[in-house]
């Protein structure tokens, strides 16, 4: 066996082992996402059956808004889901030739990419839902708000709905937190901000909840209701356009940059004129054109390349880079390319 077929063969099982990760990560995730569904289910339930009870606008706001993390929570494990999906050799139909995964691992990163890519797109999806929930809190409260007949103060057993809401929440989102920074997987840390969000939510719920009690004021339920409103609004705004900016292939140039430094400290590499990085769900991938004396063999820019492969993993975590050389004009006179490109 060449060295050559030996490095190839190692390279799949590289990307093998990446894949295994990523995947782990994922299962990993998805079962934890379980335990935010049911919390979401248990808080949304009470709060609303309280808020029947007490006739708390504000109350029955934060059961729409945990409704909300019941629908987000759910659209996410059906992205994680479809993203863990590797049994099969297609997507949508697209079948892989002979489903020979060695003959063509470039076709099977793809899809794999592009599988990972349903977590950002199912992500978009909750905060449509989010907005939409947001925008009927709000009408509702400015339409009890105007109207004073229905401005009444919440029955005290409100707030045990808004402190059990509240506790719980803390408790999802401690739980989110460290295991998203654990697993570093985008969507836990997502449902933990969105979480303490839903904290603070019930927290204010509660508060208000208990100043319209203790001053007898009928009008503070209906507003913290349009509080909450924004509240949901704005948590659902912020994933819509984070979501966007990776569907849409935005990535943060402060990291791109840092991303060239690195290229550009390898003593062969005399530019990088181009450089593109990619997020496909959780992992980066990253584009290059690189230039380089126009007089290295093939197997010297090979290896070149593989080097720099290397040293973005390590350094960044990016799981897949792609180098194109263009050969640096300083490197050669007209004279040797005379002909070539005419």
């Amino acid at each position: 066996m060449t060295k050559f077929v030996r490095h190839r063969a190692k390279e799949m099982k590289q990307w093998e082992h990446t894949q295994a990760v990523e995947l782990t990560k994922i299962r990993a995730s998805q079962r934890h996402l379980i335990y935010n569904l049911i919390a979401y289910i248990v808080i949304s339930i009470i709060e609303y059956w309280l808020a029947e009870l007490s006739k708390s606008q504000t109350l029955r706001a934060d059961a729409f808004n945990n409704l909300s993390g019941i629908i987000s929570t759910f659209l996410l494990m059906m992205g994680l889901h479809i993203a863990q999906d590797v049994d099969d050799d297609d997507i949508i139909g697209a079948k892989l030739p002979n489903g020979n995964y060695q003959a063509h691992m470039g076709s099977d990163q793809r899809v794999q990419f592009v599988r990972w890519r349903y977590e950002t797109i199912f992500s978009l999806v909750t905060a449509i839902v989010m907005i939409a929930i947001a925008l009927s809190v709000i009408i509702d409260g400015i339409k009890g708000l105007l109207n004073p007949a229905s401005r009444v103060v919440p029955q005290p057993v409100a707030l045990i709905g808004a402190g059990i809401a509240s506790v719980i929440m803390l408790v999802v989102w401690a739980m989110n937190r460290q295991t998203g920074r654990k697993l570093k997987n985008a969507a836990l840390l997502a449902s933990a901000q969105d979480s303490l969000s839903d904290a603070f939510t019930s927290i204010g719920t509660m508060v208000s909840i208990a100043g319209a009690l203790l001053f007898d004021l009928k009008w503070l339920d209906g507003v913290t209701s349009i509080i909450v409103g924004f509240f949901i609004l704005y948590s659902g705004a912020k994933i819509f356009f984070d979501s966007s900016l990776n569907l849409t292939d935005y990535f943060d140039p402060q990291a791109e940059l840092e991303y060239k430094k690195e290229i550009m400290a390898v003593p062969q590499v005399v530019a990088v004129p181009e450089l593109k990085a990619h997020y496909n769900g959780n992992v980066v991938t990253l584009d290059a054109a690189v230039m380089i004396d126009g007089n290295m063999t093939v197997i010297k820019s090979f290896q070149l390349s593989e080097h720099i492969e290397s040293l973005l993993r390590q350094k960044f975590g990016i799981i897949d880079t792609d180098i194109s050389f263009i050969p640096d004009p300083a490197s050669f006179s007209d004279k040797d390319v005379k002909g070539e490109f005419e």
